[in-house]
């Protein structure tokens, strides 16, 4: 045995030890999760309670002296209570797919991969699956931070009684990529047309020679180039590999810092963590001021507005809908004062629910 075997065994040895004592553990926290999922039960209450687990993760990463960041602390436990969950009820997730699209990295990042992934063909039939009963929860993206809102969501999110229970921000890193690894034979760069514009630069100065052609998704474009050798297709680390494709070249995003905001929907909705956010649809008549008035309750009540989108009311006059993100639960004392007044003063007004801020 080498020196440094010699040295590492004791440490391997150690680690073994601990990983058993960590299993002993993990087994008797899951124990416990069934036995509350045994009460649970009984009063017919949620398998999945977004603000819960959001408290617990909250909760270790303010103990955690380290040497484990904070973001690990939060993928394990989200993991070890994704599986905890499963024993109760396996969650189903409806996303929009095929498998391998950034939809589906999202759902299993905010609910752990101890799910049931639904994937769909489009938003609409993400919507459709969980206002039917068959998943119990959908993710949707909402709005890219170089693109702008997606505006079919916010037209699902006005018309659907459903609820946004969460929100999960997913860092976008698109790559080109091709059956082979290299641009020999290609002719045609496919994507999502959102992936497409968020690379335009980038496809312009380094493959100009090549044809755009928007697809359905980036894992519809990754499908279809491992099947064409005259097609690339621009995607993410979960389609490269359920496609089996190559690099061509990584990180093609034209923003370095390019992300997507995803919300979760479903009838459930999530009670005060004290580190949440309200998200709602506004609308106000058309007169001078309006919209100055129709913000000023969020002034006077010391609330603070995180997003504001308008979107054309579809009625075909010239009238929006406002969407607006504001710090706080709807149950909060100065926000229910705030709603309160903005009830009076729109013209429309819809809650679309009040969940853990991701931030």
């Amino acid at each position: 045995m080498s020196t440094e075997e010699q040295r590492l065994a004791p440490l391997r040895e150690k680690i073994d030890s601990l990983d058993a004592q960590i299993l002993d553990l993990l087994s008797q926290r899951a124990q416990a999760a069934q036995e509350v999922g045994h009460i649970k039960g009984g009063f017919s209450s949620p398998v999945f309670r977004p603000e819960r687990e959001r408290q617990v993760i909250t909760k270790l990463q303010e103990i955690n002296q380290g040497p484990l960041l904070p973001d690990g602390i939060a993928a394990i436990w989200r993991e070890v209570m994704s599986a905890c969950r499963a024993l109760e009820a396996r969650q189903t997730i409806a996303y929009l797919g095929p498998v391998g699209t950034f939809s589906e990295q999202a759902a299993q990042n905010y609910f752990g991969h101890s799910i049931t992934g639904l994937p769909c063909n489009s938003l609409d039939e993400v919507f459709n699956a969980v206002e039917k009963g068959s998943a119990q929860f959908g993710i949707v993206p909402v709005e890219n931070s170089s693109e702008g809102a997606i505006s079919r969501t916010l037209d699902l999110l006005l018309d659907s009684p459903m609820h946004i229970s969460g929100e999960v921000v997913l860092p976008i890193r698109h790559h080109l990529l091709s059956k082979s690894g290299n641009l020999d034979g290609v002719t045609t760069v496919c994507a999502h047309a959102q992936a497409l514009a968020q690379c335009q630069q980038w496809l312009s100065q380094n493959v100009p020679q090549l044809k755009r052609q928007a697809v359905s998704s980036n894992a519809e474009a990754a499908r279809l180039a491992a099947n064409d050798p005259t097609l690339a297709a621009i995607a993410g680390d979960p389609a490269q590999v359920a496609y089996g494709l190559q690099v061509v070249t990584a990180q093609v995003q034209d923003d370095a810092h390019n992300r997507t905001r995803f919300v979760v929907i479903g009838s459930y909705e999530c009670q005060p963590t004290g580190h949440d956010q309200t998200s709602l649809v506004l609308s106000v008549d058309n007169q001078p001021g309006a919209v100055y008035r129709l913000l000023a309750p969020l002034a006077k009540h010391g609330v603070s507005m995180n997003r504001f989108e308008s979107r054309p009311a579809r009625k075909g006059t010239w009238e929006y809908h406002f969407y607006i993100d504001i710090a706080g639960h709807a149950a909060d004392p100065s926000v229910i004062k705030a709603l309160e007044e903005l009830k009076d003063i729109a013209a429309f007004y819809k809650n679309l629910g009040s969940y853990p801020h991701s931030a």
